[in-house]
Parts: C-alpha cells; sequence; structure tokens
C-alpha cells in the first residue's frame, strides 16, 4: 500500500516499483498490469501508468501488447554499469579530493561512521542506506552534477546484487574499510590515492557480486 505523503503520488509508484523491481520482487520477463499493480498499491491507474512510463524511460521495463514486462538488469547491464562505475568513481574520488568544502567533507564523516555504526550491530538495511549516501555524498563533492546525476542512478540499479554483498559480513566489513580509505584520502587531499582506492572498491564490489573474491 502506497502512503500519501508530500511526494507526489506518481513520484512514490514509481520508487516503489523500481525498488521492487531492482530487487528482484518482481521477475525478469514478469508481466505487469495497470490493473495488478493499482489493485495491489491501492492507487488508481493514473500514477500507475506514469511510473510505468518512467520506468520504460529507464529501460528496466518494456511494452507489450498484454502489459509492461520486466526487463530488470542482466548480467551484461551488471558489467557494463561496473565499467563506467570504475572510470567515473576514479574521476570523482579524484575531483573530491581537490574540490571538497569542509561542510562536504563532515557530510562524507558522517555517513561513513554511521555505516561503520550499523555494521557493528549487523543492520543489514541501515548498511545499504548508509553505503547510498556516502557514495551519494561523494559524487556531490566532484563538484559535478552531471557526474552525479550518472552514477546514481547506475548505483542504485544494482540495488538487488549489492542488498546480498552487503549482507555478507565479511564483503560489508571490506567495503567499510575501502570507503575509510577513500574518505581520508580526500580529507588529505590525495587526488590519486583517492582514485586508486575508490577503483579498488569499484572492482572488489563487482568481483565480489559475481563470485570471483
Amino acid at each position: 500500500m502506497i502512503e500519501h505523503k508530500s511526494v507526489s503520488l506518481a513520484d512514490q509508484v514509481f520508487e516503489h516499483l523500481e525498488t521492487d523491481i531492482l530487487s528482484g520482487k518482481y521477475g525478469r520477463g514478469e508481466l505487469l498490469t495497470e490493473s495488478r499493480l493499482s489493485a495491489e498499491l491501492g492507487v488508481s491507474r493514473t500514477p500507475i501508468r506514469e511510473a510505468l512510463r518512467r520506468l520504460e524511460q529507464e529501460h528496466i521495463i518494456e511494452e507489450s501488447p498484454k502489459g509492461s514486462v520486466v526487463i530488470g538488469i542482466s548480467e551484461k547491464d551488471l558489467a557494463d554499469i561496473f565499467v563506467v562505475r570504475e572510470q567515473l568513481e576514479c574521476l570523482v574520488a579524484s575531483l573530491a579530493a581537490e574540490n571538497h568544502t569542509e561542510e562536504q567533507l563532515s557530510e562524507l564523516k558522517e555517513a561513513l561512521e554511521l555505516q561503520e555504526f550499523y555494521l557493528e550491530k549487523q543492520d543489514a538495511d541501515h548498511i545499504k542506506i548508509m553505503d547510498n549516501q556516502f557514495h551519494k555524498t561523494l559524487y556531490k563533492l566532484s563538484g559535478s552534477m552531471t557526474f552525479y546525476d550518472i552514477l546514481v542512478p547506475l548505483h542504485k540499479k544494482v540495488q538487488k546484487y549489492r542488498r546480498a554483498s552487503l549482507e555478507s559480513k565479511s564483503r560489508a566489513n571490506a567495503s567499510v574499510e575501502e570507503h575509510r580509505r577513500i574518505y581520508e584520502a580526500i580529507a588529505a587531499g590525495d587526488s590519486k590515492l583517492a582514485a586508486k582506492y575508490a577503483k579498488e572498491h569499484v572492482n572488489n564490489a563487482y568481483n565480489h557480486i559475481i563470485g570471483k573474491d
């Protein structure tokens, strides 16, 4: 059931469906119709229609004569996403080391420390939330909204895989430690080291997901 908040209903429906698709609730090839989703979410077809249109633009679903078919994220999509992330996150981390303000650095530190706190509690849901926050803040520190707008959706699209990864205690520990190294390099203003650690972090995340670590 969708709760009515200040955010538009169409936005709420979009976020809800996107999360359900990327987390695997709706499997690849599954048919989603306006009537089915309207009944499941307890909203009219109008916001459902708008949300489905946006999901199609994101290439997460595709239209068919019978309704919307779930595409989700394939293994090739995943590989391509990590290729892009590896290249851009190195650059973002380098720029963050050069361009950050003290206020922004404090925000990055807070996201890191909260992730460390939830790691001790073994709270996978909140670790994931703070992982998202760390990366979003890192992207902002680069000073490039273009890179931010590219990377945030890509980071979100691998949600299904990242959740499984972060639920692994060993990988969660390693991921937070990698974030710590990135943060410290940025705080020190060392752009080369920040880029190096960012590259290692992205590669380690991908290798864990595909079972190579």
